[in-house]
């Protein structure tokens, strides 16, 4: 299995996207993107997702040329339609807009329709928290269903992730982000790169069946994964979808069409200056307090905080380097040729 630094593995990356005909500051920040979920352990979005963009571009699911447009303004409400560009361009240039909404408000709240993938919804979160601000993301993933509704047989929604980033004073930002299934899609396709099988209870075989087998989530005939926290999981999930797609005017998964390789995201995301409300004092005193009497709950601090594991994980992917299945690596240099 291939050890690659991020600085190669980021060249890598830009060259791959620059070579299907993105502009190099695109490439670029597609690329670091891709290369920090990497780093911070969720290879489910980092530079694997290459050869399923640039089968998009080639389908022309993916526009490579676009920038967020602003289809309706009533500041602070703000909705953009993302015209199927990279969704770590528009996405960016959205909560961008709406922190800038935020700290003449005090809040702002966004939409964003049809951007393609939007990778890891941490990302923005942290945006925010870099300038002070708290943050709720809601996402939907408008392609193939591929999460079973709690009882039900038949995928129905997407991996639906939700986010929020907290802010925290002289400390790194609490980041809360997940997929609304038990895992995301992308860990299923590296589970069957290297050949492993998946926890028990976290899939489904294409007749409704329990399996461990990822080849289900990945290759016709397909299954399904299930949801997380059982019919919890399920409602948040189905959630992410009315408020981050039909709320946004972009399309749930009630529509989407299988075999297509573009993957559209939509998100409604809500950004608040902490200074607005009452608790300002209690927020910067009480959250770091919190955080460490949490953290008391095991005698040498096992006790994790919501984003404490990808910053670990950073940290060391950043000194020893990032591990690339070989299938993943093999279909990289296909792409670089």
């Amino acid at each position: 299995m291939p050890v690659i630094d991020s600085f190669s593995l980021s060249n890598l990356a830009s060259d791959v996207l620059i070579n299907a005909g993105c502009s190099q500051e695109t490439a670029l920040k597609v690329a670091n993107n891709l290369v920090v979920s990497n780093l911070k352990g969720h290879d489910s979005h980092g530079v694997g997702m290459l050869p399923r963009y640039i089968a998009a571009i080639k389908e022309d699911g993916l526009n490579i040329h676009a920038t967020s447009k602003i289809t309706k303004y009533n500041s602070p409400f703000i909705s953009f339609d993302g015209q199927a560009g990279f969704g770590q361009v528009v996405g960016h240039e959205v909560i961008a807009e709406g922190i800038k909404q935020a700290k003449q408000h005090g809040f702002a709240i966004t939409s964003l329709a049809n951007a393609h993938h939007l990778g890891r919804i941490g990302a923005f979160a942290e945006q925010a928290a870099d300038t002070g601000f708290l943050s709720i993301h809601f996402a939907n993933v408008y392609t193939k269903p591929i999460v079973v509704p709690w009882g039900g047989v038949l995928p129905r929604f997407g991996t639906n992730p939700f986010c929020i980033g907290v802010p925290v004073k002289d400390q790194a930002p609490v980041i809360l982000d997940f997929a609304t299934s038990i895992i995301a899609s992308g860990k299923a396709r590296i589970a069957f790169n290297k050949g492993e099988a998946l926890p028990s209870g976290y899939a489904v075989d294409p007749h409704g069946i329990e399996t461990t087998d990822p080849r289900y989530l990945v290759q016709e005939p397909f299954g399904g994964l299930m949801p997380f926290g059982l019919h919890k999981g399920s409602g948040l999930s189905l959630i992410c979808s009315l408020l981050g797609a039909a709320l946004t005017g972009g399309l749930t998964e009630r529509t989407a069409a299988p075999g297509k390789k573009a993957i559209i995201n939509n998100m409604l995301s809500i950004i608040v200056d902490p200074k607005r409300l009452g608790g300002e004092k209690s927020f910067e005193y009480e959250i770091p307090e919190l955080l460490a009497w949490v953290k008391q709950s095991h005698p040498e601090s096992a006790a994790l905080i919501p984003g404490e594991n990808e910053r670990e994980q950073y940290a060391w992917r950043e000194k020893n380097g990032i591990d690339i299945d070989e299938s993943t690596w093999s279909e990289l240099q296909i792409l670089i040729q």
